[in-house]
């Protein structure tokens, strides 16, 4: 994990949203408020994005492959676990393809941008609280 004031709490955070994206997928889907003019791959892409540019925003480069294995195995078992239910869902290999593009182009904006975010809004909270700010 790259240095940070609140690791734990950067962590916690991630957890509790993969556990979100986890219940969503797998509740009845009459159960879910539908975003307005989302496709359903558009929200299976955008989630995962979020997901992976999280974490690479809490952990150096090296571990990017570690993200992208586990956010793409979350999706394939998801998918799975849709397929094994009769909530209304069903597996669909254009989700997986969706969640993999996500977590991708989440770890590509890191590694040329976004990456390392999590210590840049330290920074940035901790000048404003101290009221210091860079020159």
């Amino acid at each position: 994990m790259l240095t940070l004031r609140f690791p734990r709490l950067w962590l916690a955070l991630g957890w509790l949203a993969v556990g979100l994206a986890i219940l969503v997928c797998l509740m009845p889907i009459q159960q879910l408020p539908q975003p307005p003019n989302l496709s359903d791959k558009s929200e299976h892409f955008i989630a995962y994005l979020l997901l992976s540019t999280w974490f690479a925003g809490i952990y150096p480069r090296a571990r990017y492959w570690i993200i992208a294995l586990g956010l793409g195995a979350m999706g394939v078992l998801i998918e799975f676990a849709q397929g094994a239910m009769s909530y209304g869902r069903h597996a669909d290999i254009l989700d997986v393809f969706a969640n993999c593009t996500g977590v991708l182009a989440g770890l590509m904006l890191c590694w040329w941008w976004l990456g390392g975010w999590a210590q840049r809004v330290e920074a940035l909270v901790a000048s404003l609280v101290t009221g210091t700010q860079k020159s």
